[in-house]
């Protein structure tokens, strides 16, 4: 892997099937009496947050203190950025503490290229969501939730695991992903466009033309204004938020009318393949963009998307800042100390 993960779009496919098979890896430390590994000890992670964050935030941070790094947490309100210090100042700040890492989210596009290409900091750079841009460990996650339920199953029969090291199923070739809504204002929807394509899977965006962007015809994926045309055939489908807070418009008539056209219910629900999985990002709009008969059914992931965050981060973690040796070792587990 490069020095920092800005872009998911930056990963190669080796790049993405390392990380992926290393949060396997990683997954099985939940299982153990002790969670935790001695791979970071000594080094120094910030999670540097100009956005309110919940999810991402706490699972960067369950993800570094598994991995025994120190782990300091930086939002900007309270701090000296709500008074006018500048991002440059911050960078600095953190460097003279000694971060070895910094995971950051900012509201404006493009602030952690920024950051990993200033010389401000000599540590890792990590996207944590820069503005409408990209959110690439949201991705990584999603791939790594679908390659569980997807790789190696066979079309319309039940679903299956197959592993990293059996050879077979490491990546989503062929697999049909439908990203479904505000795709104008979604970093989760660009970095998954990026990423599953790498990973071989074919992804069809949905969504009112008014919430789709400019451009949206050179990425690689196809796009429909239909979503039942599109259910029957899909593997997966990711359901986005509303972000009505960055909404300076009217987009769409209604709520109502954004539910009935493009929510996913139970009857919709129907309509995918038996195989098939719904996910969200989250935070979900219940209701709106998915009903609470879906997002509480067997067949909705978001909280195991949540729990395979910690996993995914944790190997982020570990292949920019812990080295060569393996991951879990024997004599590295802190079982065995």
């Amino acid at each position: 892997m490069k020095r920092h993960l800005i872009s998911a779009a930056d990963l190669t496919r080796d790049d993405a099937l390392l990380i992926l098979d290393t949060a396997e890896e990683m997954a099985r430390v939940a299982n153990r009496p002790i969670k935790k590994l001695p791979t970071l000890r000594g080094r120094t992670v910030v999670n540097l947050f100009f956005e309110d964050s919940t999810r991402t935030r706490i699972s960067f941070e369950a993800a570094a203190k598994r991995l025994s790094a120190d782990v300091i947490n930086f939002s900007a309100k309270g701090s000296s950025v709500s008074k006018g210090e500048s991002l440059k100042d911050t960078a600095l700040t953190l460097e003279a503490m000694g971060a070895d890492a910094v995971v950051i989210r900012h509201h404006a596009s493009g602030a952690p290229h920024r950051l990993a290409t200033s010389g401000w900091i000599n540590g890792s750079v990590v996207n944590a969501g820069d503005g409408t841009h990209e959110h690439p460990t949201q991705a990584l996650l999603d791939a790594f939730t679908m390659r569980r339920h997807l790789a190696g199953a066979p079309d319309g029969g039940p679903t299956h695991h197959k592993g990293p090291g059996d050879g077979t199923g490491r990546d989503l070739a062929g697999r049909r992903i439908t990203i479904v809504g505000d795709v104008l204002h979604s970093r989760v929807a660009r970095s998954n466009v990026h990423l599953l394509n790498t990973l071989g899977a074919e992804v069809t965006l949905v969504a009112p033309p008014t919430l789709l962007p400019i451009g949206v015809e050179t990425w690689p994926c196809e796009v429909s204004y239909d979503l039942d045309s599109v259910l029957a055939k899909s593997d997966a489908v990711m359901m986005l938020r509303v972000q009505n807070e960055r909404m300076n418009a009217a987009f769409f008539p209604t709520e109502r009318e954004y539910a009935r056209r493009y929510g996913l219910d139970a009857t919709r629900m129907a309509a995918l393949p038996g195989h098939a999985i719904v996910m969200h990002p989250g935070p979900m709009n219940r209701g709106m963009e998915i009903t609470a008969e879906v997002a509480d059914s067997e067949r909705c992931t978001a909280v195991e998307q949540v729990g395979n965050g910690v996993s995914v981060r944790m190997a982020v973690l570990y292949l920019l800042l812990g080295g060569n040796e393996p991951a879990l070792s024997e004599n590295r587990t802190e079982e065995n100390k």
